[in-house]
């Protein structure tokens, strides 16, 4: 009967209409949550009130049918979406009236998060990106460099003109990621252009080097760990081998396939070729 019972909700965790439930449920609950930032009637707050114990209650009863369809503590936790979700729901049972007000608040907006492990392609997007950040890393020590290098020639040639923009090494640096993000730098230019001259290979070589190496190194860092994360997708869902980590492609699996085929073929020529030569003899 238990039995029974657990295959039923592993076929509703699994079912298309409950996964679409779920989603418009946060949906819903993000729409609330906005609606709380305005000014409402009493009737209006009140109405909302409900709605935020219904869908606590809803997240809770999810909660326990994922739970239950797995059925076992250590496969369900070793999943970092099962552990972001259980945290969110667990974080929404703080009652709002309590003196963690605030913080309870601050959890029931995250609950909007709950999307992004409900939503396959969103979860993919995350997934690439977290691992894309290692990488990342490297990229952003070496425009931390450069930032640091230009912000001291900088500190040294302007300082005298604008210390407020050039005063010491951090400030500079704070200039600098203003140049870089393009707010208003011709302005910063000008002004040290009226003292140095040729300072506009400063501010040009920086940008160079900043917005159009590294941002570009950022973006192709991303893309290829994305294609990768579409890669071991697509390779799960069709069954295909994995290679040194990476996905096998489809050329590689189609060839595979050749070849056993051809094997195939040989063997049957070799077995037919075999029982003739025993029917002769």
């Amino acid at each position: 009967m238990w039995s029974k019972f657990l295959a039923q909700l592993e076929k509703i965790n699994d079912s298309k209409m409950f996964q679409t439930s779920v989603v418009l449920v946060i949906v819903v609950s993000a729409l609330s949550i906005g609606a709380k930032t305005h000014n409402l009637t009493s009737d209006l707050v009140k109405v909302l009130a409900i709605a935020d114990i219904a869908i606590t209650l809803f997240f809770v009863l999810e909660i326990v049918i994922r739970y239950l369809a797995i059925g076992n503590f250590r496969k369900f936790f070793t999943s970092g979406w099962n552990i972001f979700d259980t945290f969110i729901v667990i974080g929404s049972l703080i009652p709002s009236g309590s003196s963690g007000i605030l913080l309870a608040r601050l959890l029931r907006v995250f609950r909007v998060l709950r999307l992004v492990s409900m939503v396959p392609e969103l979860r993919l997007l995350i997934n690439a990106l977290l691992k894309a950040i290692p990488r990342m890393g490297y990229i952003a020590l070496l425009m931390f460099v450069i930032f640091y290098i230009y912000g001291a020639v900088g500190s040294i040639l302007f300082e005298q003109i604008n210390p407020v923009l050039w005063g010491d090494v951090s400030i500079a640096m704070l200039t600098l990621f203003r140049i870089a993000t393009f707010e208003d730098w011709t302005d910063v230019m000008y002004e040290t252009m009226e003292v140095h001259p040729l300072s506009w290979i400063y501010y040009l070589s920086f940008i160079f080097l900043t917005a159009f190496v590294f941002l570009n190194m950022m973006v192709g860092t991303v893309l290829d760990v994305m294609q990768q994360e579409h890669e071991r997708d697509r390779a799960d869902s069709h069954g295909e081998s994995i290679e040194e980590g990476e996905p096998a492609s489809r050329a590689q699996v189609d060839k595979l396939q050749q070849e056993l085929e051809q094997i195939k073929q040989l063997l049957i020529a070799k077995n037919i070729e075999s029982a003739n030569k025993k029917r002769d003899s």
